[in-house]
């Protein structure tokens, strides 16, 4: 299995939704993590999104497994990029 950083970026105009729906996505991220899949995650401080990072095959089904992302059916996800990152050194190396 390979690393993938997700990148989400929030809009302002979302904040109400993604306090609504906070819960939701965070037990799907939950759910992610009992599996061995989710390795962390978390918002940025300013507010301007999100990083999380899980073990996946290939970017496609990654793509695939996010669109079932609470945030992401209730289109509260501004953009969504997503990159298979190799770490070098440090704990996930």
């Amino acid at each position: 299995m390979a690393l993938f950083a997700v990148h989400y970026t929030y809009s302002p105009s979302t904040t109400d939704g993604r306090d609504t729906h906070r819960a939701t996505h965070r037990a799907w991220l939950a759910d992610l993590l009992e599996q061995n899949v989710l390795v962390s995650s978390g918002p940025y401080v300013d507010g301007s999104g999100a990083l999380i990072i899980v073990e996946g095959t290939d970017t496609a089904s990654v793509a695939t497994l996010f669109e079932q992302d609470p945030f992401a059916v209730e289109n509260l996800v501004e953009t969504s990029t997503i990159v298979e990152w190799k770490p070098v050194m440090g704990a996930l190396s």
